[in-house]
């Protein structure tokens, strides 16, 4: 069965009210990790919540924003009208729409999630009894997607090797 991705949260909706808007993406995230959390093979999936940045947890800034330098991110509207995506992967992991591939940073096993169609890509964090959702984000250049494609064929080649 094909995975039906949940609806965008358009900022046309909210009729040029950023605030609202804000408001509303913040409440899809709250409800989806703070309030309950995703279950990824067994384990609960939790959102880091320090250090926060303007009040809010580092996670959701983090999915919802962009920029290399952590202090000086600017909203993404991509990646807030999509605020419904990540839970809506992890829950439905496996499935084979999802490619799954774990890549190890410096002490970190990070778990990819990535959905090709939808150019989606979501990261969890292996933690001891946990997983942490470190990022997601919606892949816009060809150039990402197919790196991150070949990292998913490089590590199924080296599994099944």
């Amino acid at each position: 069965m094909s995975l039906v991705f949940p609806q965008l949260i358009p900022f046309s909706d909210f009729g040029g009210d950023f605030t609202s808007y804000f408001e509303a993406i913040y409440l899809v995230f709250h409800n989806d990790f703070i309030k309950t959390q995703p279950i990824y093979e067994g384990m609960k999936v939790s959102a880091q919540k320090h250090p926060e940045v303007d009040g809010l947890h580092r996670t959701f800034y983090h999915i919802t924003h962009e920029g290399e330098d952590e202090q000086n991110r600017t909203p993404d509207m991509r990646r807030m009208e999509r605020i419904r995506f990540p839970k809506f992967i992890i829950s439905n992991c496996p499935h084979k729409e999802l490619l799954i591939w774990e890549k190890v940073l410096g002490r970190d096993t990070r778990i990819h999630i990535l959905n090709e169609s939808e150019r989606y890509l979501v990261v969890l964090t292996k933690r001891n009894g946990y997983l942490l959702f470190w990022t997601a984000f919606y892949i816009a250049d060809n150039h990402t997607l197919k790196k991150k494609l070949k990292e998913y064929e490089t590590y199924i080649k080296a599994k099944t090797a």
